[in-house]
């Protein structure tokens, strides 16, 4: 695998190791957390807890080996150990004037975040790390179309044939992950339920979650479907995204919208394999507007974190795909594969605004141009995007003062 420099990444993990003395990278497994890590910090001490010689170090004299270390530490897979969390409390403890001496690396963000809880809360500054993002993708020259369809884990994407999937790594991912990642972590789950559930995920991407439809289909229990998808949620595999709730006179839609996280994944289970198999997917729409969502979440993620991402939904179909909100304001996103919006899309937006009382809203297309709709309204193509550099529009102020009222 090519190595894919993340600035934004690493300046934000340096700014938490400048405030914590620990930081914990957590993402889904093989999307590049260990390569993070060896690169951002190369001359720090390394130890990898899958490769038995380096668990058996630790494991022999825990106590003995973390205290002793001259360099700092970057322990990777650090949930397969969580005897260790005591211990770095106590050192962590003794030395608290040092910041940025341990990185946790982790996949399995339960196990991980749970051990963190009990033993290091507050001496514990957590980076998600996304597979590649697309502006990342973008700054090693490949394109949207190539990054859509092959999603974001950087061996699928920078590996074999940049307009075709990488199947057979997609379909290794999900076999190694469900036969021996999840054991090895002590999680039960019946394997081929498991995966149909996955499967079903990719069949409902974009759509509301409906625990007892998915259940009756899978021919499960409803509290196995939920622990299955709290699995998958948990290891950044899939989103739920929840509705936005405000005061006013409709009936909302409650249950949370489910996405795939990563486009080569959903494509997979889709089995959507070139840029021609896309354009003319029936799937197409629900792809796009999971890409998009997908992206402005984790940008505003790793950008501007006070910033909650909703959808919002009436009983009488008005609806946005994506609500960023912080404090009182609110910033509107719909997302379209299409390459122009109707003047019937524009007013839909314009009713939902004036619902929210929105301070910007925005329309995402599969065009190259930027350009006004309505008042406080615009368009902007995913490759216009792209070529500007990837800007946080949703941080632009609005051209209307009154738009920033609170409900």
């Amino acid at each position: 695998m090519g190595w894919v420099y993340r600035p934004e990444f690493l300046q934000k993990a340096h700014e938490i190791l400048g405030e914590f003395p620990a930081l914990c990278i957590l993402g889904p497994r093989q999307c590049g957390k260990t390569t993070l890590a060896r690169r951002g910090w190369p001359d720090w001490e390394y130890i990898d807890l899958e490769l038995p010689s380096d668990f058996d170090k630790l494991n022999a004299d825990p106590e003995l080996y973390l205290s002793t270390r001259k360099r700092p530490l970057i322990i990777d897979e650090a949930q397969r150990y969580p005897e260790m969390f005591p211990i770095l409390r106590a050192l962590i403890d003794r030395n608290r004037k040092t910041n940025g001496y341990f990185i946790l690396l982790g996949s399995a963000s339960f196990r991980l975040v749970s051990g963190i809880n009990e033993s290091l809360s507050g001496r514990v500054g957590f980076l998600d790390l996304s597979p590649l993002l697309i502006s990342e993708a973008s700054s090693s020259l490949l394109d949207v179309d190539s990054h859509w369809l092959k999603g974001g884990f950087p061996d699928a994407l920078l590996g074999g044939d940049p307009q075709k999937l990488s199947f057979d790594w997609f379909d290794h991912y999900a076999r190694t992950l469900i036969d021996r990642d999840l054991p090895a972590l002590g999680i039960d789950v019946t394997p081929l339920q498991f995966r149909r559930l996955w499967h079903m995920c990719a069949h409902v991407h974009g759509s509301l979650l409906n625990m007892n439809k998915a259940a009756e289909s899978l021919g499960a229990s409803p509290h196995t479907v939920k622990r299955y998808l709290d699995i998958l949620e948990q290891s950044f595999l899939v989103r739920r995204l929840p509705p936005f709730f405000a005061n006013m006179k409709k009936r909302l839609v409650k249950s949370p919208k489910l996405y795939i996280r990563d486009s080569g994944i959903l494509h997979y289970f889709l089995r959507i394999m070139t840029p021609d198999d896309l354009v003319v997917s029936p799937e197409r729409g629900r792809s796009f507007e999971g890409y998009v969502v997908g992206q402005l979440l984790d940008l505003c993620r790793l950008r501007s974190p006070q910033y909650e991402g909703f959808f919002f939904r009436t009983s009488d179909q008005h609806e946005v795909d994506l609500v960023l909100v912080t404090g009182t304001r609110r910033i509107l996103v719909e997302v379209k594969a299409g390459l122009s919006v109707g003047d019937r899309e524009v007013s839909r937006l314009q009713r939902c605004a004036e619902l929210l009382k929105a301070s910007r809203s925005y329309v995402v297309t599969y065009g190259a141009d930027r350009y006004p709709l309505a008042q406080d309204i615009e368009c902007i193509g995913i490759k216009s995007w792209a070529e500007n550099g990837f800007p946080s529009f949703w941080l632009e102020p609005s051209t209307d003062p009154s738009s920033e009222r609170a409900l």
